[in-house]
Protein backbone atom coordinates (compact mmCIF):
# COMPACT_ATOMS: atom_id res chain seq x y z
CA UNK A 1 0.00 0.00 0.00
CA UNK A 2 2.24 2.46 0.77
CA UNK A 3 4.83 1.96 -2.25
CA UNK A 4 1.63 2.27 -4.19
CA UNK A 5 1.26 5.62 -2.74
CA UNK A 6 4.95 6.39 -3.33
CA UNK A 7 4.60 5.59 -7.35
CA UNK A 8 1.58 7.61 -7.38
CA UNK A 9 3.61 10.35 -5.46
CA UNK A 10 6.14 10.12 -7.69
CA UNK A 11 4.27 9.86 -11.07
CA UNK A 12 2.56 13.36 -9.41
CA UNK A 13 5.71 15.09 -8.71
CA UNK A 14 7.49 14.31 -12.60
CA UNK A 15 4.07 15.76 -13.91
CA UNK A 16 4.81 18.72 -11.87
CA UNK A 17 8.33 19.23 -12.86
CA UNK A 18 7.33 18.79 -16.46
CA UNK A 19 5.39 21.90 -16.25
CA UNK A 20 7.55 23.75 -14.09
CA UNK A 21 10.67 23.11 -15.76
CA UNK A 22 12.70 25.96 -17.27
CA UNK A 23 11.80 24.92 -20.74
CA UNK A 24 13.34 27.48 -23.72
CA UNK A 25 14.71 29.62 -20.34
CA UNK A 26 17.55 30.64 -22.78
CA UNK A 27 15.68 32.25 -25.52
CA UNK A 28 16.27 36.38 -24.81
CA UNK A 29 14.55 39.04 -26.63
CA UNK A 30 11.39 36.87 -27.29
CA UNK A 31 8.66 38.43 -29.18
CA UNK A 32 4.80 37.91 -28.28
CA UNK A 33 2.97 36.25 -30.58
CA UNK A 34 2.08 38.55 -33.59
CA UNK A 35 4.05 40.79 -33.15
CA UNK A 36 4.66 42.88 -35.66
CA UNK A 37 8.25 43.81 -36.94
CA UNK A 38 9.04 47.27 -38.24
CA UNK A 39 9.51 46.78 -42.47
CA UNK A 40 12.88 47.50 -43.63
CA UNK A 41 13.94 50.94 -45.09
CA UNK A 42 12.97 51.22 -48.47
CA UNK A 43 15.99 53.95 -48.40
CA UNK A 44 18.53 51.76 -46.97
CA UNK A 45 21.69 53.77 -46.14
CA UNK A 46 24.44 52.32 -47.50
CA UNK A 47 27.02 54.82 -45.42
CA UNK A 48 27.59 54.63 -41.54
CA UNK A 49 25.37 57.61 -39.73
CA UNK A 50 26.80 59.31 -36.77
CA UNK A 51 25.40 59.11 -33.68
CA UNK A 52 24.78 60.10 -29.96
CA UNK A 53 28.34 58.79 -28.17
CA UNK A 54 30.39 58.59 -31.21
CA UNK A 55 33.35 59.50 -30.52
CA UNK A 56 34.98 60.99 -33.45
CA UNK A 57 38.83 61.38 -34.35
CA UNK A 58 39.06 64.61 -36.20
CA UNK A 59 41.74 66.09 -38.42
CA UNK A 60 41.76 69.55 -39.65
CA UNK A 61 43.94 70.32 -43.09
CA UNK A 62 44.88 73.35 -45.00
CA UNK A 63 45.02 74.03 -48.64
CA UNK A 64 43.06 70.75 -49.35
CA UNK A 65 45.12 67.91 -47.19
CA UNK A 66 48.91 69.54 -48.08
CA UNK A 67 49.34 70.27 -44.01
CA UNK A 68 47.33 69.28 -40.89
CA UNK A 69 46.59 71.90 -38.36
CA UNK A 70 47.51 71.21 -34.58
CA UNK A 71 44.11 71.74 -33.40
CA UNK A 72 45.51 71.67 -29.59
CA UNK A 73 47.64 74.77 -30.58
CA UNK A 74 44.84 76.80 -32.42
CA UNK A 75 42.79 79.86 -30.70
CA UNK A 76 39.96 81.88 -32.27
CA UNK A 77 42.61 84.50 -33.06
CA UNK A 78 43.74 81.01 -35.56
CA UNK A 79 47.85 80.40 -35.54
CA UNK A 80 49.18 80.41 -39.32
CA UNK A 81 51.23 77.34 -37.61
CA UNK A 82 50.68 74.00 -39.17
CA UNK A 83 52.57 70.92 -37.26
CA UNK A 84 52.24 67.16 -38.61
CA UNK A 85 49.91 65.64 -35.86
CA UNK A 86 47.59 63.42 -35.26
CA UNK A 87 44.03 63.37 -34.32
CA UNK A 88 42.03 64.48 -31.50
CA UNK A 89 38.94 62.59 -30.13
CA UNK A 90 35.68 64.58 -29.62
CA UNK A 91 32.31 62.91 -28.52
CA UNK A 92 29.28 63.46 -29.75
CA UNK A 93 27.08 64.36 -26.72
CA UNK A 94 23.33 63.59 -25.77
CA UNK A 95 21.98 66.28 -28.02
CA UNK A 96 23.85 65.56 -30.90
CA UNK A 97 26.30 68.46 -31.11
CA UNK A 98 29.85 67.75 -30.84
CA UNK A 99 32.39 71.15 -29.44
CA UNK A 100 35.08 71.67 -31.93
CA UNK A 101 37.86 74.09 -32.01
CA UNK A 102 37.17 77.89 -33.24
CA UNK A 103 33.56 76.25 -34.53
CA UNK A 104 32.25 75.47 -30.86
CA UNK A 105 29.25 73.07 -30.59
CA UNK A 106 28.31 71.45 -34.04
CA UNK A 107 25.24 69.33 -34.56
CA UNK A 108 26.80 66.26 -36.30
CA UNK A 109 24.03 63.62 -35.43
CA UNK A 110 22.10 61.95 -38.36
CA UNK A 111 24.80 62.71 -41.00
CA UNK A 112 26.98 60.62 -42.48
CA UNK A 113 30.88 60.76 -42.21
CA UNK A 114 31.51 62.11 -45.76
CA UNK A 115 28.30 64.85 -44.74
CA UNK A 116 29.83 65.68 -41.92
CA UNK A 117 33.51 66.69 -43.47
CA UNK A 118 31.62 68.55 -45.85
CA UNK A 119 29.51 70.72 -43.30
CA UNK A 120 33.00 71.44 -41.26
CA UNK A 121 34.66 72.38 -44.05
CA UNK A 122 32.56 75.20 -44.99
CA UNK A 123 32.37 75.93 -41.48
CA UNK A 124 36.34 75.92 -41.96
CA UNK A 125 36.77 77.72 -44.73
CA UNK A 126 35.90 81.11 -42.74
CA UNK A 127 39.54 80.76 -40.83
CA UNK A 128 41.63 78.30 -43.37
CA UNK A 129 42.33 78.42 -47.35
CA UNK A 130 40.98 75.19 -49.15
CA UNK A 131 40.54 73.45 -45.40
CA UNK A 132 40.27 70.07 -45.74
CA UNK A 133 38.37 67.78 -42.78
CA UNK A 134 38.72 64.03 -42.02
CA UNK A 135 36.97 62.35 -39.67
CA UNK A 136 36.93 58.61 -38.22
CA UNK A 137 34.19 56.98 -35.49
CA UNK A 138 37.06 55.16 -33.11
CA UNK A 139 33.99 53.43 -30.84
CA UNK A 140 31.74 51.70 -33.35
CA UNK A 141 30.74 48.55 -32.47
CA UNK A 142 27.76 46.03 -32.27
CA UNK A 143 27.09 42.50 -30.21
CA UNK A 144 25.76 39.32 -31.52
CA UNK A 145 23.99 36.60 -30.25
CA UNK A 146 24.50 34.02 -32.43
CA UNK A 147 22.04 31.50 -31.17
CA UNK A 148 22.56 27.55 -30.22
CA UNK A 149 26.27 26.99 -28.82
CA UNK A 150 28.00 30.25 -30.01
CA UNK A 151 29.12 32.97 -27.72
CA UNK A 152 27.98 36.52 -27.61
CA UNK A 153 30.34 38.94 -29.05
CA UNK A 154 31.10 42.39 -29.27
CA UNK A 155 31.94 43.55 -32.53
CA UNK A 156 33.65 46.58 -34.04
CA UNK A 157 32.22 47.97 -36.76
CA UNK A 158 35.73 48.46 -38.94
CA UNK A 159 34.69 49.99 -42.07
CA UNK A 160 31.44 52.57 -42.51
CA UNK A 161 29.21 49.95 -44.55
CA UNK A 162 29.43 46.53 -42.73
CA UNK A 163 26.17 44.88 -43.56
CA UNK A 164 24.63 42.08 -41.19
CA UNK A 165 25.68 39.39 -43.66
CA UNK A 166 29.63 40.64 -43.11
CA UNK A 167 28.80 41.12 -39.18
CA UNK A 168 27.31 37.04 -39.47
CA UNK A 169 30.59 36.10 -40.98
CA UNK A 170 32.68 37.38 -38.64
CA UNK A 171 31.67 35.49 -35.04
CA UNK A 172 31.94 32.34 -37.66
CA UNK A 173 28.04 31.93 -39.38
CA UNK A 174 25.38 30.59 -37.46
CA UNK A 175 25.63 27.73 -35.68
CA UNK A 176 23.50 24.42 -36.01
CA UNK A 177 20.99 25.23 -33.56
CA UNK A 178 20.26 28.50 -34.52
CA UNK A 179 17.15 29.57 -36.37
CA UNK A 180 18.59 31.33 -39.80
CA UNK A 181 15.17 32.53 -40.20
CA UNK A 182 14.57 34.00 -37.24
CA UNK A 183 17.10 36.89 -36.83
CA UNK A 184 16.40 39.63 -35.06
CA UNK A 185 17.96 42.98 -35.19
CA UNK A 186 17.36 45.29 -32.35
CA UNK A 187 17.87 49.43 -33.07
CA UNK A 188 18.12 52.66 -31.35
CA UNK A 189 17.23 53.47 -27.74
CA UNK A 190 16.01 50.11 -26.46
CA UNK A 191 12.73 51.58 -24.59
CA UNK A 192 11.75 52.07 -28.16
CA UNK A 193 13.69 50.40 -30.12
CA UNK A 194 13.28 49.37 -33.89
CA UNK A 195 12.96 45.63 -34.41
CA UNK A 196 13.74 43.84 -37.77
CA UNK A 197 13.51 40.45 -38.39
CA UNK A 198 15.61 38.75 -41.32
CA UNK A 199 15.39 35.44 -42.79
CA UNK A 200 18.60 34.01 -44.28
CA UNK A 201 17.06 30.05 -44.53
CA UNK A 202 16.37 31.56 -48.20
CA UNK A 203 17.91 32.89 -51.14
CA UNK A 204 14.96 35.44 -51.13
CA UNK A 205 15.50 36.32 -47.71
CA UNK A 206 19.50 36.62 -48.71
CA UNK A 207 18.52 39.74 -50.88
CA UNK A 208 18.28 41.40 -47.70
CA UNK A 209 21.48 40.79 -46.25
CA UNK A 210 22.99 43.56 -47.48
CA UNK A 211 21.40 45.89 -43.97
CA UNK A 212 24.00 48.07 -43.39
CA UNK A 213 24.77 48.30 -39.69
CA UNK A 214 24.56 51.26 -37.40
CA UNK A 215 26.69 51.55 -33.79
CA UNK A 216 24.94 49.50 -31.10
CA UNK A 217 23.02 47.51 -33.17
CA UNK A 218 21.73 44.21 -31.43
CA UNK A 219 21.79 40.95 -33.78
CA UNK A 220 19.81 37.82 -32.10
CA UNK A 221 19.60 34.33 -33.59
CA UNK A 222 17.49 32.46 -31.66
CA UNK A 223 18.46 29.19 -30.94
CA UNK A 224 16.11 25.90 -32.08
CA UNK A 225 14.92 24.61 -29.64
CA UNK A 226 15.25 20.89 -28.46
CA UNK A 227 12.30 19.76 -26.39
CA UNK A 228 13.46 15.94 -25.23
CA UNK A 229 16.74 16.99 -24.33
CA UNK A 230 15.76 19.72 -22.17
CA UNK A 231 12.67 18.44 -20.47
CA UNK A 232 15.05 15.18 -19.76
CA UNK A 233 17.85 17.54 -18.05
CA UNK A 234 15.34 19.88 -16.48
CA UNK A 235 13.36 16.69 -14.35
CA UNK A 236 16.46 14.40 -14.48
CA UNK A 237 17.21 15.40 -11.29
CA UNK A 238 13.55 14.96 -9.82
CA UNK A 239 13.84 11.30 -11.22
CA UNK A 240 16.46 10.83 -9.45
CA UNK A 241 15.67 11.95 -6.23
CA UNK A 242 12.46 10.06 -6.13
CA UNK A 243 14.29 6.88 -6.99
CA UNK A 244 16.15 7.25 -4.26
CA UNK A 245 13.75 7.60 -1.95
CA UNK A 246 11.63 4.78 -3.39
CA UNK A 247 15.14 2.59 -2.84
CA UNK A 248 15.67 3.63 0.62
CA UNK A 249 11.74 2.99 1.44
CA UNK A 250 11.66 -0.37 0.03
CA UNK A 251 15.21 -1.61 1.86
CA UNK A 252 13.51 -0.59 5.40
CA UNK A 253 10.41 -1.99 5.13
CA UNK A 254 12.01 -5.34 3.91
CA UNK A 255 14.46 -4.81 7.19
CA UNK A 256 11.63 -4.77 9.20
Amino acid sequence: MIINNLKRLAFFIVVISLFACNYNSAVMMKTEKGFVFDEMPTDTVSEYILSKSDIIEFQLYTNKGTSIVDVTAITESVSRGAVLRSGETYLIEPDGFVKLPILDRVELEGLTIREAEVLLEKKYAKFYINSFVKLQVKNRRIIIFPGGSGKAQVVPLENENMTILEALGKVGGLPNEAKAYKIKLIRGDLKDPKVYLFDFSTIEGIKKSDFVLQANDLIYVEKRSDAFREVIRDVAPVISLIASTITLIIVVNNLK
